[in-house]
């Protein structure tokens, strides 16, 4: 996906809301649309990720369909979308991904796995003890989880 692709989902996503057809709270996210990019070139497909309450770039760009995508958004699941078939979890709770991460990281060193957890929380939740606690416990225990903000 480019960055226009990106740009073009979250533009009908607002139009949806604005419509009046989405009855739910959307978290639309804008203007890092390279930077994720970038970083998800090294994400591989078997790879977990995990994202706070603003994911839909994330989803489009770890293999989530855009249609099933938008179906899960229409449906009021915008701020907390999950597809394990996609290897993707979302939670709208502050820095609440965060354990989820770890205990996947955990799972995944105890069974000598390939796989990586890539979690992706904002500036907000990195300020909260659940994050350092978390953080702190992954390069503790060397499990396989990155830590993005």
């Amino acid at each position: 996906m480019t960055p226009a692709d990106l740009i073009a989902f979250e533009d009908d996503i607002a139009a949806e809301f604005n419509a009046g057809h989405i009855k739910a709270p959307v978290h639309l996210a804008g203007g890092n649309e390279a930077a994720l990019i970038e970083i998800f070139r090294g994400i591989r497909p078997d790879d977990w990720v995990l994202v706070g309450w603003r994911s839909h770039y994330h989803a489009l760009l770890h293999g989530v369909p855009p249609a099933k995508l938008k179906a899960a958004i229409m449906a009021g699941r915008s701020i907390n979308l999950c597809f394990p078939e996609h290897k993707i979890l979302s939670s709208a709770i502050v820095g609440g991904i965060c354990p989820i991460a770890t205990g996947l990281g955990w799972a995944i060193k105890e069974r000598k796995g390939k796989e990586r957890v890539h979690v992706f929380v904002g500036d907000m939740s990195a300020r909260t003890g659940i994050y350092h606690e978390c953080l702190s416990y992954c390069e503790g225990h060397h499990l396989p989880v990155s830590f993005h903000i």
